[in-house]
């Protein structure tokens, strides 16, 4: 082909994909505009049907929102009637107080007047007895001016006479009277007292009481024996280290003899023994155990004692403290006289001898009871106070009567006797005291030289404990091992042994044994 064709045909090629590319735009856009109407007439039916769908959405609102509002209008209307209601309520109970209050004015008004009224009439008699009163002062000066007139003396002058003739008159009635009696009580008075002091001896009758240093102790087979002195002793040595009280035990069947001068240690010992031998245990540190239980038991019977005593005589509101004392008495002698059977004997007597005196018998027996507590010194410096005036000064200190404390303190002459309580404590002692077989003073004597005897151990620094046993041939003395050593125990011995031989008077001689035990304890945990 030549170029002529070769364009022509290229030119035609070009003028085709040119008309095709216009009806391709052509048909594209048709296409388009068909799409955009169809695209509108949805669009105009979605609007339609929201604005319906909004009209209604808009009346079931405002439907829903009128029923809200008649709701809470009806639930305010009820709140706006029950506060008007509380409101009138309010109101009424207000009204009611305002006519409650007038009445009461209305009433407080007229009480005032009554009042004034009374105030009034009290205020015009009260000038009207002045007046009367002023009246009857210048009438009886006028009197009195008048007599001493007529009989020439002032009203001082005649009193003073009065008084004298009356006072004579009165001394002779009165010395008259008094010879008679003095003259009548000579005649009658040592009849009266014997029979008073015989009529008392023979209603207050009581057993002889005497007291001794050794009890038994009864048990059920002689092999007890063996276990109550323990391998190479050491059983017994414990008893006695721990009590204080030795222990014999010899060839008596069936029995223990228990010997020591202080019946409480003797009574520890005998009720310790018990418990061991019928538990059956019966060791060192086991008998330490049971002793100080028993030892308890002893302070809280002693108590008991005391208030049995004074329940039995009638006395009330006596101290605490007096009343142990009272108990510790139990275990106390005088001159072999048990002390309290004793103080019980003495008081039953002193009630007896006041009421037939005309005495007090309450505080009579409360001052015989009480007589001999001094007896019982708590420490060292009591024992060297008079038994009378320690007594006194106890009772002075525990709130008794000023009676009872003088009739304490005299009953042995050593202050001056300022009630009548006083000898009639002192002669019922004496009575009490002097009956055959009533007291023994060699028991005394022996008991106050074995105390004597501890008190010179006890004398000496890291003393623990002192035993005076064996009659008195034997002092036990127990040390603290920490302020005293084996040498300082071994010097300790020969001190006390040349003390009790410069001081005291005793019959033999007296072996002092200085014992010092060491204890390692530890706690397994």
């Amino acid at each position: 082909m030549d170029t002529t064709t070769i364009i022509m045909i290229v030119g035609a090629l070009v003028i085709g994909a040119g008309i095709g590319l216009l009806m391709a735009k052509s048909r594209e856009k048709n296409n388009a505009s068909q799409l955009i109407k169809s695209a509108q007439d949805e669009a105009s039916t979605l609007i339609k049907k929201a604005k319906i769908d909004g009209e209604a959405l808009k009346k079931d609102k405002i439907l829903q929102a009128k029923e809200k509002f008649i709701e809470l209008k009806a639930e305010h209307e009820k709140v706006i009637l029950a506060r008007d209601k509380k409101m009138a309520e309010a109101e009424k109970r207000t009204r009611d107080k305002e006519s409650q209050v007038s009445s009461e004015l209305a009433k407080s008004k007229n009480v005032n007047k009554e009042v004034e009224a009374k105030i009034k009439d009290y205020n015009y008699r009260l000038e009207f007895l002045e007046k009367k009163q002023d009246e009857t002062e210048k009438a009886h000066k006028r009197q009195i001016q008048q007599l001493e007139v007529i009989s020439g003396l002032s009203a001082e002058e005649a009193k003073n006479q009065l008084v004298e003739s009356l006072k004579n008159e009165a001394k002779t009635d009165a010395m008259a009277f008094v010879q008679d009696t003095v003259e009548e009580a000579k005649l009658t008075a040592q009849q009266e007292a014997k029979k008073i002091i015989i009529n008392t001896i023979q209603r207050i009758g009581t057993e002889e009481a005497i007291d001794n240093c050794v009890s038994v102790f009864n048990i059920e087979s002689d092999d007890v024996k063996g276990r109550i002195i323990g391998r190479e002793g050491r059983n017994i040595r414990a008893i006695e280290a721990a009590t204080g009280v030795e222990i014999i035990v010899d060839d008596t069947p069936e029995a223990i003899i228990l010997s020591c001068f202080d019946s409480v240690r003797r009574e520890v010992a005998r009720l310790s023994l018990h418990k061991l031998v019928t538990d059956g245990r019966i060791h060192p540190a086991r008998i330490e155990e049971v002793v100080n239980k028993t030892r308890k038991k002893i302070e809280q019977e002693i108590i008991e004692v005391g208030k049995r005593t004074v329940i039995d005589l009638g006395i009330h509101g006596l101290h605490p403290e007096l009343i142990k004392m009272v108990g510790r008495m139990k275990y106390r002698s005088s001159y072999g006289q048990n002390l309290l059977q004793h103080s019980r004997e003495v008081a039953k007597l002193c009630g007896v001898m006041a009421a037939e005196l005309g005495l007090n018998p309450k505080l009579a027996k409360r001052a015989g009871l009480l007589h001999d507590i001094g007896k019982v010194p708590d420490t060292e410096a009591d024992m060297e106070t008079p038994h009378a005036i320690l007594g006194m000064q106890w009772a002075e200190k525990y709130g008794e009567k000023k009676e009872v404390c003088n009739a304490i303190g005299a009953h042995h002459d050593e202050i001056e006797m300022k009630t009548l309580l006083a000898p009639v404590v002192q002669v019922c002692d004496a009575i009490s005291g002097a009956r055959p077989g009533a007291r023994r003073q060699v028991l005394d004597s022996y008991i106050q030289r074995l105390k004597d005897l501890e008190d010179v151990a006890f004398g000496f620094t890291g003393v623990k404990k002192a035993y005076a046993i064996q009659a008195g041939r034997e002092l036990r003395v127990i040390v603290e091992s920490e302020k005293v050593s084996d040498d300082k125990a071994a010097s300790l011995s020969f001190e006390i042994s040349q003390k009790i031989q410069t001081d005291m008077t005793y019959p033999g001689q007296v072996k002092v044994t200085v014992i010092r035990e060491t204890r390692a304890v530890n706690i397994a945990k």
